[in-house]
């Protein structure tokens, strides 16, 4: 089992961190909160950043505490922690470069 979650840790937080960044732009917009000035931005774009930049720190401290061996067991969490982050960073960066509350 333990093998199995280091090679779906990466993803598995891609689709935490999706769902939630998604839930929280939706709450964002049916607040108001884009209309919320803050000294780094509107509320809703700083409360969407933080959250996808906490996810990716979490997925490179995945792939700092993975083992480095040479078995090729020990390659697979690797590649699927790689997979969750670049998923995360693609998928959820439009999030903050385009503003959709209309």
């Amino acid at each position: 089992m333990g093998w199995l979650f280091r090679v779906l840790a990466g993803p598995m937080l891609w689709a935490i961190l999706f769902a939630a960044v998604y839930a929280l732009h939706g709450i964002g917009c049916a607040r108001g909160w884009p209309a919320i000035a803050t000294p780094l931005g509107n509320l809703h774009l700083v409360a969407m950043a933080l959250l996808w930049l906490t996810g990716l720190a979490l997925h490179v401290l995945i792939l700092l505490r993975l083992p480095q061996g040479t078995a090729r067991a020990e390659h697979l969490p690797r590649l699927g922690a790689g997979i969750g982050l670049v998923a995360t960073l693609l998928t959820l960066s439009p999030v903050i470069l385009i503003s959709t509350c209309g």
